[in-house]
């Protein structure tokens, strides 16, 4: 009978099973008078709940993560807002449900291939990615006097019109698509991706290793009087499983990208997280650390050879080893060191908290999805009751679930839970 109640429940609602979200806006203006911090957003990718030390891993040494965790906030309750790349991303740049942008309710294909009716319509159309019309934070960030990076993974399409530039980014390096061959820099198709700007490039080294070195003369090039935001979204450790000593002659295809093992995840792991040390020194070096907000997180849960801890699943499913996801804020002055909280977050959250942070709005007749969550634990507001909804589509094929409290509904193929 409880199951049952449960699912009225949420059927009920009138949401669990809608392509519509909303929720509060809790944007809020700081004083002019402060001076505005510098970000620095990290993201990990396909990361496993379990795959970091101070979340439990016993076979992944992550030291530098593990002092980050220390000397901020660990989220025990954060989700993706999706169980996939692509969507997530969305959410991130945008601030709102995925939903709300056509044909992004799934990872992009590689080749810039749509993967159910919608992404399939807009990619015929060339038009398949992030549209230049939708407000992103790094736009908002530069309006605010930001200087704005991305260095790493974009994946929010091929197309030139939906490069980085055209969304408030002063300055990109990286892969354009999901994944690409460490070394090669090539997706399964044997096509490179890796751009420095509007133009594709070549670059001797392992991608971790590159994306690093990017991010280092990033910071060394800022100044003092200048806000920053560099986001630095890993392709690490998504396939192709490779370590950084696995350097090959040729470029991987279809048939070896899936192929490796628990022992070559754990060196893809723990490489990013010496990386992330590298960027924590050179913050400290540059004396920006003070001043600067940092944010670890991962796009969505672990798949192939990753640990999702005592989740259920991983990737690709809406599970909660799906989408409950490692999370950690640094900000020091202003959140509590060695703290741990429990209050349930979402991706999307995060920019609704950095816009208030920055002192910037939403574009008129817009509201974001998420709440200021960072400002909620600045303050230690009381926890919002609130639910939370994921939904998924690939081929004819749609996951959905909706978390209300310590309640969840999942809906598949299979049937409902």
């Amino acid at each position: 009978m409880m199951a049952q109640w449960n699912r009225r429940k949420f059927l009920k609602s009138g949401a669990a099973l809608s392509g519509l979200f909303a929720a509060p806006n809790r944007v809020f203006c700081q004083e002019k008078s402060e001076r505005l911090p510098n970000i620095v957003f990290l993201m990990a990718d396909d990361l496993g709940y379990g795959d970091l030390g101070c979340y439990g891993s016993p076979d992944i040494l992550t030291p530098a993560i593990d002092q980050l965790a220390r000397q901020g906030v660990r989220f025990t309750q954060y989700y993706a807002n999706a169980p996939e790349c692509t969507p997530t991303r969305t959410a991130l740049l945008t601030g709102r449900y995925q939903q709300r942008v056509g044909g992004l309710e799934c990872a992009i294909g590689v080749g810039n291939v749509g993967r159910y009716d919608d992404a399939i319509r807009l990619a015929e159309q060339h038009d398949l990615g992030l549209p230049s019309s939708e407000m992103t934070i790094s736009r908002l960030l530069k309006q605010a006097g930001y200087a704005t990076a991305v260095i790493g993974k974009w994946h929010l399409g091929y197309e030139a019109k939906f490069n980085p530039l055209h969304h408030g980014f002063d300055y990109f390096f990286g892969a354009l698509g999901g994944a690409v061959d460490y070394f090669h820099h090539t997706e399964p198709d044997g096509k490179s991706q890796l751009y420095l700007n509007r133009e594709p490039v070549k670059r001797d080294g392992y991608l971790t290793d590159l994306i690093t070195e990017e991010s280092l003369q990033f910071i060394q090039r800022q100044k003092k009087n200048k806000p920053f935001f560099l986001y630095v979204p890993y392709t690490a450790p998504h396939a192709p499983y490779q370590g950084p000593n696995d350097s090959h002659e040729k470029p991987l295809g279809e048939d070896g990208w899936n192929q490796g093992s628990r022992e070559t995840y754990v060196k893809m792991v723990e490489r990013m997280d010496w990386s992330v040390g590298r960027i924590l020194e050179a913050l400290e070096k540059q004396g920006f650390s003070e001043n600067t907000l940092v944010v670890f997180c991962s796009d969505n849960g672990g798949a192939k050879y990753a640990d999702n801890g005592p989740l259920a699943r991983g990737k690709g499913t809406a599970f909660e080893g799906g989408v409950r996801v490692p999370c950690i804020i640094r900000w020091p002055g202003r959140i509590t060191q060695s703290n741990r909280t429990d209050r349930v977050a979402m991706t999307m959250d995060l920019t609704a908290s950095l816009a208030r942070i920055a002192g910037v709005q939403f574009m008129a007749g817009r509201s974001f999805d998420g709440i200021d969550i960072i400002g909620d634990i600045e303050q230690d507001r009381a926890t919002l009751k609130r639910t939370l909804y994921w939904r998924k589509r690939r081929g004819d094929q749609t996951w959905r679930a909706v978390r209300d409290g310590s309640m969840k509904y999942i809906s598949d193929q299979r049937g409902e839970e």
